[in-house]
């Protein structure tokens, strides 16, 4: 530990040696590379379970196939242009692909960062004592992880990981108070801790309190939820001793509930950059969103690249890169695609290189929308054709 004070550190107590600072803040600027963001890969089941396709879920889930799957979309011709991260599920980070090339070098040699999803997840039937079911059809939840994260961070780093990735998840229900104070005071604090354990492993955290929009709220109330946790948050990491500039967001838009009434984007785009000019401080380089799950009736690939765009065209001078963070949003095309030649026996070559084309063009859609410039209806998406509800809880 170092005790002599340095102008990255300011006013934070000397916990990281100068070096630390130095590299997290350098891969936190190559994560928010302008026009780029982050592909999250860290499902610990088959991609297509998620998916919310019925023709995808045909697909098995095992090792093989994931592997063969996340290899397809890691060596996509071009897709550091638009990608700069990958988020990891622990099975990744230490597999190969059929040729027994470790995946982490695949994504590393298309000049992208590898990064790692850390939290275990949290239990169902073990919620927080005394809080009240929602929308989700549990109590208020944490997630677990924490004892044993100093070794698994160290682990990843040394596999070649240089992020990491921890979602906890907050229910809305006004009519209950959810959150309520107790649940929002855990995620954040647990939230805050790994992100300070991650920096001294010198992986860049991505913190991740995720409201989720099961419910049938307005925008509103989802506004007001955002903002009571994200100043929580931000709150936690000052008394955790985090390094800003050495680590970056991952929240929800604000949205209205699945079952509310619906949002137009400009609303989405107004009340989310709202709430982060209320809550984020401005030394937080960059702010990825997750995309969130849709109602059935909506292409989510599609609305999740208007979202973006729209509040980069309507609020073009933020103090943070302004993100994506996409999970089934930047892969659902490509896992039908995929799943559909799997399924039929297509020849393997020319299904990969379908998916990999599916891939590149959201991800250059979605690469346009952090510039402001996304055109409605230019990527072509499966749509809703085949909409099913997506498996849900922990991942």
């Amino acid at each position: 530990m170092s005790s002599n004070p340095t102008l990255a550190i300011g006013g934070l107590p000397a916990n990281l040696d100068a070096d630390i600072l130095l590299e997290l803040k350098e891969t936190a600027d190559k994560l928010c590379s302008p026009g780029k963001g982050f592909l999250a890969a860290d499902e610990s089941a088959g991609p297509w379970l998620r998916a919310g396709h019925s023709e995808a879920k045909k697909v098995p889930d095992n090792a093989e196939n994931r592997a063969a799957y996340r290899s397809v979309c890691f060596t996509t011709p071009g897709l550091s242009a638009n990608i700069s991260g990958v988020i990891l599920h622990t099975e990744t980070l230490y597999q190969e692909n059929a040729d027994g090339v470790a995946l982490v070098d695949l994504i590393k040699g298309q000049g992208m960062i590898p990064g790692i999803k850390l939290d275990k997840g949290y239990a169902k039937d073990k919620g927080l004592a005394g809080t009240k079911i929602g929308p989700l059809g549990h109590q208020e939840t944490f997630c677990r992880g924490i004892d044993d994260l100093q070794k698994r961070a160290a682990d990843a780093y040394a596999r070649g990981a240089r992020f990491a990735k921890w979602r906890n998840v907050l229910q809305i229900d006004p009519a209950q108070g959810l959150p309520s104070d107790l649940a929002i005071q855990e995620a954040c604090t647990n939230l805050a801790r790994y992100a300070a354990i991650c920096q001294s492993e010198r992986l860049v955290p991505i913190v991740e309190p995720e409201i989720v929009p099961n419910g049938n709220h307005d925008i509103f109330a989802c506004a007001a939820a955002t903002e009571r946790v994200l100043a929580a948050q931000f709150k936690a990491l000052s008394d955790a001793n985090v390094y800003l500039e050495g680590c970056v967001l991952k929240p929800n838009m604000v949205k209205n509930g699945l079952e509310g009434p619906q949002a137009t984007s400009e609303e989405i785009a107004t009340l989310t950059v709202q709430a982060l000019k209320r809550t984020v401080p401005p030394a937080v380089p960059g702010i990825f969103f997750l995309s969130g799950e849709m109602p059935l009736d909506m292409d989510n690939e599609e609305a999740a690249s208007i979202n973006l765009s729209t509040m980069n065209a309507m609020f073009p001078n933020l103090p943070w890169h302004l993100s994506f963070s996409f999970g089934k949003a930047l892969q659902k095309t490509t896992i039908v695609t995929w799943a559909k030649g799997v399924n039929a026996g297509d020849d393997v070559a020319a299904t990969n290189a379908a998916a990999q084309k599916a891939l590149l063009n959201r991800s250059a859609a979605n690469s346009q929308a952090v510039l402001g410039k996304y055109v409605a209806g230019s990527c072509a998406s499966v749509g809703t054709d085949g909409n099913i509800v997506q498996a849900a809880g922990p991942y």
